[in-house]
């Protein structure tokens, strides 16, 4: 179901990328009431190694627009995006339709296949007629900022 086109941007993960050294704190954060464990430096973290399974088959593609909000992907994200992988129901995508690239949610049940946003303001995508569907890749992450690039 992958489609030969490119998503406009789209960069192909290295094969062999330079490690990157940042430190791994061995312990996870706790999200609610703060942990008495002392937390201490494991293995260097790459973030290739953690995001990128199959560098062959993975391409990094930026987010526009505010359709997948819900999803936690949100306008300027970095998506990691596995061009090996068949998508399944609930699984987010890159889809080209009728020649024009998006990141929906893909659907598939008795009634066919649709793509949904998540976001309430934007409709399914349904498709019938002479309607083209291709398939660019999997969606397997979302890198976003929390704080501004500084210059």
């Amino acid at each position: 179901m992958n489609v030969d086109k490119m998503p406009k941007g789209a960069v192909p993960a290295m094969a062999d990328p330079p490690r990157a050294e940042v430190p791994l704190m061995a312990s996870a954060v706790m999200a609610g009431f703060p942990s008495p464990a002392e937390q201490y430096v494991e293995r260097p973290l790459d973030l290739n190694e953690l995001l990128v399974a199959r560098p062959a088959a993975t391409y990094f593609v930026r987010a526009s627009g505010d359709s997948m909000t819900g999803a936690g992907i949100r306008d300027g994200d970095l998506l990691v995006v596995d061009r090996s992988l068949e998508p399944e129901d609930g699984a987010t995508v890159i889809a080209c339709v009728d020649g024009e690239f998006t990141v929906k949610t893909y659907r598939r049940d008795r009634d066919g296949v649709r793509l949904e946003a998540a976001n309430p303001a934007y409709p399914p995508i349904r498709f019938a007629g002479e309607m083209e569907l291709r398939v660019f890749g999997v969606v397997t992450a979302v890198v976003h900022r929390l704080v501004a690039h500084e210059p």
